[in-house]
């Protein structure tokens, strides 16, 4: 038998690879950076070469590191940024552009165009999403109106579209174009009920349906890995993007459990089974994800659009730190924010309020006020920004919370983590394993291949490594948030 499952996590900064034996214990990973490109106020851009090589490297890297051969690895599973968007020529494989990054907001006159009849829940009901500049459909259309001669070439069949999942896949297989339910569902292109592309909403937004990649479920072999390839031969049988990646890594697989990703942004999704309930209060509804020949599994997802990618900017951009694991301590040298809130609107906010007119603050300052109370102020903002989205959840769901799973790089962060019990006033566990995006991504692939038997086989993988319970009294607790709230204000109408 193979003895482990690859799993290629392609992030927001970096890409990787992962290995996992049937315990789902790490035997070897490779990380790459790749650049991150800001020609722009609000322009976010990644090279799509310079990703599709350094996966290529980071996959035959984490191979050698673990003395595997090819046949030793059972299956290769994939998991993304979910709505940074590709345009490439389908005959030379050749971008037409820089992909355009999630985070990027240079659609949002493509979003007001199109809300101008319908508002922004124009296609809500059909597709889970607002419009937004976050999701993957305006981009296109972006590109198709901005590179010269594209819509041209859209139209006469001779370009394809695709989130990166669907870039790696196409690179990998040699020429396979497909994504999954759950990257699909973050398009603002596909119908929630059928899991098919609206051809309609494709339509509004010039987009040729030719374009788009075969939707398929996110556990099944799609493709091998090209002869010339890394790993030649290996099946690849998994995608999920990364925030449900990191729900089935966490083994969220009943109704009602949820879990909190703490990485570039922070993404909480609540887990709530075949009933895909439509918020109320500005959360995502979205595939959680969906296994071959069952009804797909949905969520209701709250999206941040800043959290980790905040302490990376005190560093880079205002030197406060020198490395990101700095921040915890600076931030301990000090009892409290010394009255400072940081509200990180960089590129707008995104769940519950949807306002792309925000931008950053930090507001209440003194000169009490020193480094340690800003590292502080930095490390709180992703903890009120997730209650400001959990309050959303609860009310969505008709369910309160009981206890948070929560992983990603910010989870060794134990001020932050305690701060965050504090502050919702409930347990807050990480597992003992913590790259469960990676993981989501393995067992996918391994399930399809009968690497793993079942997704009780997940569960029983799943243990607890450390948690956090809260030791805040209500009234500091309720003081603080109200101060936040208020914080949030003051970065709203700014553009």
């Amino acid at each position: 038998m193979p003895a482990v499952v690859a799993a290629i996590d392609q992030g927001t900064t970096s890409t990787r690879c992962l290995l996992f034996d049937h315990d789902a214990r790490i035997v070897a990973m490779e990380q790459l950076e790749h650049r991150q490109y800001l020609p722009r106020p609000g322009w976010v851009e990644h090279d799509p070469a310079e990703i599709w090589s350094n996966t290529r490297t980071v996959l035959a890297g984490a191979v050698a590191r673990a003395e595997c051969r090819p046949g030793d690895v059972a299956a290769i599973g994939i998991t993304n940024q979910r709505e940074t968007t590709v345009v490439w020529d389908r005959t030379t494989g050749e971008p037409i552009a820089p992909a355009i990054v999630w985070q990027d907001t240079r659609t949002q006159s493509i979003c007001d165009d199109l809300a101008v009849d319908g508002g922004v829940g124009r296609y809500r009901e059909r597709v889970g999403l607002p419009l937004a500049t976050y999701f993957a459909g305006p981009k296109v259309r972006w590109l198709l109106e901005h590179v010269d001669g594209a819509r041209a070439r859209a139209e006469a069949g001779e370009l394809l579209m695709g989130t990166i999942d669907s870039w790696l896949v196409w690179n990998l297989s040699g020429g396979l174009h497909v994504t999954d339910a759950t990257n699909a569902s973050r398009t603002m292109l596909m119908d929630l009920d059928t899991l098919d592309w609206a051809p309609d909403i494709a339509a509004d937004l010039g987009i040729p349906v030719a374009m788009l990649p075969q939707i398929r479920s996110s556990s099944e072999v799609y493709a091998q890995v090209r002869e010339r390839g890394p790993l030649a031969g290996v099946p690849i049988a998994g995608i999920l993007g990364d925030q449900q990646a990191a729900t089935f890594g966490q083994a969220c697989l009943q109704r009602g459990e949820a879990k909190n990703t703490y990485g570039t942004g922070n993404f909480l999704l609540l887990n709530t089974g075949t009933e895909r309930v439509l918020s109320q209060n500005g959360l995502l509804t979205t595939v959680c994800y969906a296994l071959p020949g069952q009804p797909p599994v949905y969520a209701l997802e709250g999206s941040i659009a800043v959290t980790g990618s905040l302490v990376q900017w005190l560093r880079d951009n205002l030197g406060l730190i020198e490395s990101a694991p700095e921040v915890e301590t600076l931030a301990a040298s000090v009892e409290d924010n010394g009255g400072a809130y940081f509200v990180p609107a960089f590129s707008g906010l995104f769940a519950p309020h949807w306002r792309p007119d925000a931008r950053g603050a930090i507001v209440g300052l003194t000169r009490y006020v020193n480094r340690g109370h800003l590292a502080r102020a930095a490390l709180e903002a992703t903890a009120f920004q997730t209650r400001e989205v959990i309050e959303a959840m609860n009310a969505d769901a008709a369910v309160d919370l009981r206890s948070l799973k929560v992983d990603g790089g910010m989870v060794g962060n134990e001020l932050l983590m305690q701060f965050q019990a504090d502050l919702l006033d409930v347990p807050v566990v990480r597992p003992v394993v913590t790259e469960t995006t990676a993981l989501g991504a393995a067992y996918a692939a391994g399930l399809a291949v009968g690497f793993w038997s079942s997704t009780e086989e997940i569960r029983a993988n799943w243990a607890a490594d450390r948690e956090w319970r809260p030791a805040m009294g209500a009234a500091q607790r309720e003081e603080l948030y109200a101060r936040w709230k208020k914080a949030v204000t003051r970065t709203l109408d700014w553009v």
